[in-house]
């Protein structure tokens, strides 16, 4: 298990959190995903989340969409 840190802004507010995966890398497009699942994974409108066959563009523009912006992954 590795440990990745994300600082990232959510709705303008700098951020940062801690993210332990067994993937030896973590791309900006999972990385998002992963920041899409812990803010609104538990959404009532599942239009929210970007589809199973989404880019890593799109992924990346959907968590614009909602708030999610500057994602960066600090090792």
């Amino acid at each position: 298990m590795r440990n990745y840190t994300v600082e990232y802004l959510f709705n303008g507010e700098l951020r940062s959190h801690v993210f332990e995966l067994k993937e030896a890398q973590l791309p900006l497009h999972e990385a998002a995903m992963h920041l899409l699942q812990l803010h609104l994974g538990d959404a009532e409108n599942g239009l929210i989340m970007p589809t199973a066959d989404a880019t890593p563009e799109e992924i990346v523009q959907q968590a614009e969409r909602v708030g999610l912006t500057q994602v960066r992954v600090c090792d």
